[in-house]
């Protein structure tokens, strides 16, 4: 149904950066704790922002729960983590939706639209076609491998027209910024970074050009309790309306969150279209979420990561979102 492996991936930052969010979270929060969270992030505006908001708005402690928190640089090592017990919740950008697709998680609420994907190459580089037979690195079985193989369809070409190099986040960024590769399927943030050093790099292919949706979510272990999950997704649905009525206060909790400046955080929400809680449980209803998520498991099925584009219904809950919005 899947890939066999789950590869490097998601945002040039620190791995594993563990970070407790509450002075009464517990270390020893084992399988049996219903009111410890153990929540998995990537560490940028898309990732950390609801978390930082449940956190300095007090949300955890109001529906009776402590959450732990550890900081990942991509979204498939999560589902590793989920699948091994040692996360109950994770964040995941649109590329790695292949793996909740094919049963390894569920998908318990839609978080943003994200735009933040590019094909990059050095400067002169125009179109996909001069990166044709050129050494493309990219963070394979994410979302900047996706719009890497969305653009070579779209130019009529294949993986097999350039030399695809899988690299992971970090090594991309000192690889490019060196010219060790001609381009690469990336994102933002971590394009910013490598601007610093080749300011003159050019965009051949974006997700925001396509005319398609691209969610981000937030997925659940499959053996965590329903009750935990409706409790979890109240918070995060009561942080997400904080964050719609409040953009330049979230910005500033989730740099300081994050430990970088207000007006990178700034950049990387520049790439992020957010909804209401109310805008998303229309869109769920409506059933617009299952044709993104449909959009994207074509995509899947043709990139070979999914034998068969399964119906959304088998691993999005979104009566479980529609409900939780009903009971606030």
């Amino acid at each position: 149904m899947s890939r066999s492996t789950v590869r490097h991936a998601l945002t040039a930052l620190p791995a594993v950066i563990v970070m407790s969010l509450s002075v009464s979270a517990c270390s020893g929060s084992g399988s049996g704790d219903d009111s410890t969270v153990k929540f998995g992030y990537i560490g940028d505006y898309n990732g950390a922002s609801l978390l930082a908001i449940a956190e300095k708005q007090g949300l955890w402690k109001k529906a009776g729960l402590t959450a732990e928190v550890k900081a990942f640089n991509n979204g498939p090592v999560q589902i590793q983590a989920l699948g091994a017990g040692d996360l109950d919740y994770g964040y995941i950008g649109p590329g790695a939706v292949w793996l909740p697709a094919s049963g390894q998680s569920k998908i318990i609420a839609i978080n943003t639209l994200t735009y933040a994907d590019r094909v990059i190459g050095q400067p002169g580089m125009e179109s996909m076609k001069d990166l044709k037979g050129k050494r493309i690195g990219v963070p394979e079985g994410t979302s900047g491998d996706m719009i890497l193989n969305i653009a070579l369809e779209e130019a009529g070409m294949t993986d097999k027209d350039i030399s695809k190099v899988n690299m992971d986040p970090s090594t991309i960024v000192s690889a490019f910024s060196s010219g060790q590769i001609d381009g690469a399927g990336f994102f933002y943030p971590a394009i910013d970074t490598i601007k610093q050093k080749v300011p003159d790099l050019v965009e051949v292919a974006s997700t925001k050009d396509t005319g398609d949706s691209f969610p981000t979510a937030f997925v659940a272990g499959n053996k965590v309790p329903e009750e935990k999950n409706s409790k979890v997704v109240k918070v995060l649905q009561q942080a997400n309306d904080w964050r719609q009525d409040h953009p330049e206060e979230t910005i500033a909790l989730t740099a300081k969150m994050l430990e970088v400046s207000e007006a990178q955080t700034k950049a990387d929400a520049s790439h992020v279209q957010t909804l209401s809680t109310a805008d998303l449980v229309a869109k769920s209803k409506s059933g617009e979420v299952d044709k993104w998520l449909k959009t994207l498991g074509d995509f899947f099925v043709r990139n070979k990561q999914l034998e068969e584009n399964p119906d959304p219904g088998e691993y999005y809950a979104g009566e479980l979102y529609e409900e939780a919005q009903g009971g606030k």
